[in-house]
């Protein structure tokens, strides 16, 4: 990329990035400061740095302050994940998805969901129990509660036509999200809905998402035996 056509904060990362890959700047080495670069590519300060905490926030980048910028010795690999969409999943598997609503209530929050969201227990809750199929086999138990207060709307929808997943990836604001993948034996309600046994080996993720510092949804994942996730890096 030549200087000319460097004119955006994403142009700038690009060029960095390929002095770092053709290691035109060697891992540890320290690259110029953003006054300088900002000359180099006739771009404002303001545009480098932007482009430099991407690439830091990518892990290769190293900053410090009053220390400088440095090439990261041990680039740090980062995955990102995407909320996938339930029904989406099921059809690029190649089966029929369908859905029931178990239980959708308005209540408020119980002790171990509002300490999870750190929002006091008399919040006003939509709790939303659904059953995802495959070709008429279970496939996901989705236990779910959605804070009233940040998803506008969310009382008048049914889910009937939409379940909540899909509804809320395309409604809901969110900009940052926790997630924790893990090992489980179903319990007895678990079981009966899974079709499985008790105490069966299922695969569980615990999601939830905020708004900037508003809790927007906190849902528990349980998938039928057998099931497989497969991401890319």
């Amino acid at each position: 990329m030549t200087v000319p056509e460097i004119n955006s904060w994403q142009s700038v990362k690009a060029e960095v990035m390929r002095r770092i890959v053709e290691r035109t700047w060697l891992p540890g080495d320290l690259v110029p400061n953003e006054v300088d670069l900002a000359e180099e590519f006739g771009v404002a300060r303001a545009t480098v740095n932007r482009a430099m905490r991407d690439l830091a926030d990518a892990g290769l980048l190293e900053r410090r302050r009053k220390a400088g910028t440095r090439v990261a010795l041990n680039p740090t690999r980062k995955a990102t994940l995407e909320i996938p969409i339930t029904r989406l999943e099921v059809e690029q598997r190649g089966a029929i998805w369908r859905h029931a609503i178990l239980e959708r209530k308005e209540t408020v929050t119980p002790v171990v969901v509002a300490s999870r969201l750190g929002l006091p227990t008399n919040t006003p809750m939509l709790h939303v129990r659904s059953l995802h199929y495959a070709n008429n086999h279970p496939f996901l138990y989705e236990d779910r509660w959605i804070n009233i207060s940040a998803v506008k709307g969310i009382c008048d929808v049914s889910f009937q036509s939409i379940d909540a997943n899909e509804w809320l990836v395309q409604n809901a604001t969110f900009t940052r999200g926790d997630i924790s993948f893990s090992a489980a034996n179903t319990t007895k309600q678990e079981a009966e809905l899974l079709e499985a046994g008790v105490g069966a080996a299922i695969f569980v993720i615990d999601r939830t998402t905020w708004n900037g510092d508003i809790p927007v949804t906190a849902v528990r994942l349980a998938y039928a035996p057998g099931y497989r996730m497969h991401t890319e890096i």
